[in-house]
């Protein structure tokens, strides 16, 4: 078998070491530019790491095993990959002819080029979010590497819910077929404090932003919170990580596949914990996108 590593910011050869005890496997180091080089990927970082390979492994097609090694590992968590040996076991498990490879949907932010060109298209794995969101993310990348994974976001969370003001924001939902000739449909016009666009459950370190993602549906899990007072908003935090704060008054979600977003004026909007664009957007699915390797359950 032959399979290539891609050392994320942080790691080295000796993050590598415990996958290398089978000397009948062939590594080499660094993305694979053809699918023909390798037989798998094993990626060693984070959410962000991830995030900027995604393109390629795309293209690519070939199974993908995350080694969390990241300051941010919730798309590793969402895989049943919570620590290095979960990772490692999977990949005995897939070496050696197991059947723990999936396809997985990944989420496509689409911002509009200048005129006569085409769409930008950005891929993300996680959670793309707008408002809030985007600048505690903004915020929490400006912290030491060691800081951002442990608390980063909860840190510039804290300071950020004080500061940040309430938007005027429109979501539009697409036609149920593709084909349809209605025009976009609005779900949510109103000013709100930020919006989450999930392809997993889990971001910002553990934030159960959206119960009900699964990675294989085809649908877009879609949170969006309303203008809160500031107490409130600081209260209901606490309940994301159990999922809870779904019940709370001024909370929207709702499930689709390609959504609209638009606002005021031009926002950042992140994905993965990266800043990738600005408002309007599309965002979408891509259904089974990527293959990965995943946990023995």
């Amino acid at each position: 078998m032959r399979a290539a590593a891609i050392l994320g910011l942080g790691c080295s050869h000796k993050n590598l070491k415990a996958f290398q005890l089978d000397e009948s496997v062939q590594w080499q180091l660094g993305m694979p530019a053809d699918r023909g080089e390798v037989e798998a990927i094993l990626l060693f970082g984070g959410d962000g790491t991830i995030h900027r390979h995604l393109g390629h492994l795309v293209k690519l097609g070939l199974p993908v095993l995350v080694v969390p090694a990241g300051s941010g590992n919730d798309f590793a968590r969402a895989l049943g990959l919570r620590r290095v040996r979960d990772s490692l076991a999977a990949w005995n498990s897939f070496r050696r002819g197991g059947s723990n490879v999936r396809e997985i949907d990944l989420g496509v932010i689409s911002t509009a080029g200048k005129v006569g060109e085409a769409p930008h298209e950005h891929y993300f794995c996680c959670v793309a979010g707008v408002g809030l969101d985007g600048e505690v993310a903004r915020r929490a990348n400006k912290l030491p590497r060691w800081l951002r994974g442990n608390g980063g976001y909860v840190l510039s969370l804290a300071p950020t819910i004080f500061t940040f003001a309430p938007f005027a924001m429109k979501i539009l939902a697409a036609p149920v077929s593709p084909n349809a000739s209605c025009d976009w449909i609005v779900q949510f016009q109103q000013s709100a404090l930020l919006a989450a666009f999930a392809n997993t459950p889990l971001y910002g370190g553990g934030m159960k932003v959206a119960p009900k993602a699964k990675m294989d549906d085809g649908l877009l899990d879609v949170c969006v919170v309303g203008a809160l007072d500031r107490f409130k908003l600081f209260c209901l935090f606490p309940t994301v990580y159990g999922g809870h704060h779904l019940t709370i008054d001024k909370v929207d979600y709702f499930q689709d596949a390609r959504v609209r977003v638009e606002t005021e004026h031009p926002l950042d909007v992140y994905a993965d914990g990266e800043y990738v664009c600005q408002t309007p957007v599309e965002i979408a699915v891509d259904r089974a996108a990527l293959k990965v390797i995943t946990a023995i359950l």
